[in-house]
């Protein structure tokens, strides 16, 4: 993707190789990612003020990335959706365009960022607040859920230099076609892992409303347990499942860059306040042959179902230029099946009617979710998958789909009934997690 790009400029700030200096030696540089609970009003802004300020006062450059306000992106998709709605050609219902969507999106993180900006500046220090293009955050020039293909942090490094805490908006870039691009759900988290490594940042610390990553979600499953520690492979499966506390491509970043993520709740500074720490590779003893680290669930998903005879080239190609992601492919001779995942997907009912007018014969089962165990070495033997079927049976839950890998075994199930679901969750969790 790098030669996507032309007239650089500076050398390095590649995505494997970051080529960024520290912007004053002998002061180590965190990245802090602060998510939209933790800035969703004025009250929280401050106290997010007060710990960045504290960053800096124990002797730490300093680079803050802000998500939007609390539900301010989901108001303004509704909005965006509302209009579109109203005025379709003869009063059809129609999809917002996405690169309105990445205009009117982008704008929440701006004003999340200013406010911040000027929080740390009325408690008596120098700050700067920076759009993602500003950052130097370069995207490839896909709409809504762009991926970051180079970093060029050199406005970042002169303020730094100049002893200034610098604000940057999160989930969003500029492609190299200098179009406004945003990063998909959780995008914060990409902008911030992607800054550690170009600045090359003692570690990047994600902020949310939770402390860390558990074994399931703890609203679902109430014996959640807390894990103090992962290596990236595992959380980067169980983002792409469904897991929301740091975003898949963050993850895809921090391990191949080498960045070391922290955790954490922005509303438990205190003492032996608990985290998770996530690296390349988890230190500690090696784990046994096979253990389950956690149960993930995802809404919203769709089973593609393909017969036999057509080009599933062809088809991949069409839903790579609609922007519909896919995973979890299985193609022969007789047809096969994949699975699309629609978090990122705000106009899944046209990019439907081009798929289907394309591959007539292409079937289509909507409503509904996937449930996962993520762990090491699932597949070592044939008793996890039995086990996981088992439960399911058990659960009441019949799948739809199937998959099993050496870090997934997951099932596609029907998501109507949610207190189905969730019940599969529990029976899981203590089946693997527990037991």
């Amino acid at each position: 993707m790098a030669d996507e790009l032309s007239n650089r400029g500076k050398p390095g700030g590649s995505p494997c190789e970051p080529g960024a200096s520290p912007a004053r030696a002998g002061r180590p540089i965190i990245v802090q990612k602060y998510g939209g609970s933790s800035v969703a009003d004025v009250d929280r802004i401050g106290k997010v003020a007060d710990r960045v300020v504290a960053a800096k006062r124990a002797g730490n450059d300093v680079v803050v990335v802000v998500s939007a306000m609390g539900k301010t992106t989901d108001g303004l998709l509704a909005l965006a959706r509302q209009v579109a709605g109203a005025g379709g050609a003869g009063g059809a219902a129609s999809d917002p365009p996405r690169r309105e969507l990445d205009m009117l999106l982008s704008t929440g993180e701006r004003v999340s960022m200013a406010l911040l900006s000027i929080a740390i500046q009325a408690r008596g220090f120098e700050a700067i607040s920076f759009t993602g293009s500003q950052s130097g955050i370069l995207t490839n020039d896909r709409h809504f859920d762009a991926r970051i293909i180079e970093v060029r942090p050199f406005r970042i490094e002169d303020e730094l230099a100049r002893g200034r805490i610098v604000i940057v908006a999160g989930y969003q870039g500029m492609s190299y076609r200098r179009e406004i691009t945003t990063l998909g759900r959780g995008g914060s988290d990409t902008t911030a892992v992607a800054l550690a490594a170009a600045l090359r940042a003692e570690r990047c610390e994600i902020y949310s409303d939770v402390d860390g990553v558990y074994s399931a979600d703890p609203r679902v499953v109430p014996d959640a347990r807390h894990l103090p520690e992962l290596d990236c492979a595992v959380l980067q499966e169980m983002a792409e499942c469904g897991a929301k506390v740091v975003c898949a491509q963050a993850v895809e970043w921090a391990r191949r860059s080498g960045v070391a993520l922290y955790a954490r709740s922005t509303f438990d500074a205190g003492p032996g306040a608990r985290e998770t720490v996530v690296r390349r590779f988890a230190s500690g003893t090696a784990p046994p042959t096979i253990a389950a680290r956690a149960i993930v669930a995802e809404g919203n998903v769709v089973l593609a179902r393909v017969p036999g005879g057509h080009r599933l080239d062809a088809l991949l190609r069409a839903a790579g230029e609609l922007g519909v992601s896919f995973r979890d492919l299985s193609f022969g001779p007789g047809g096969g099946a994949f699975v699309l995942p629609l978090l990122n997907v705000p106009d899944w009912q046209g990019a439907k009617r081009q798929l289907t007018a394309l591959a007539p014969s292409l079937e289509l089962v909507e409503g509904l979710a996937s449930v996962s165990v993520v762990g090491d070495g699932l597949t070592a033997t044939a008793e996890p998958l039995a086990r996981f079927l088992d439960v399911l049976e058990r659960s009441g839950v019949v799948p739809r789909f199937t998959v099993a890998g050496p870090l997934r075994l997951g099932a596609l199930v029907d998501a109507a009934d949610a207190a189905d679901v969730a019940a599969a969750q529990r029976q899981l969790h203590a089946a693997f997690v527990e037991g």
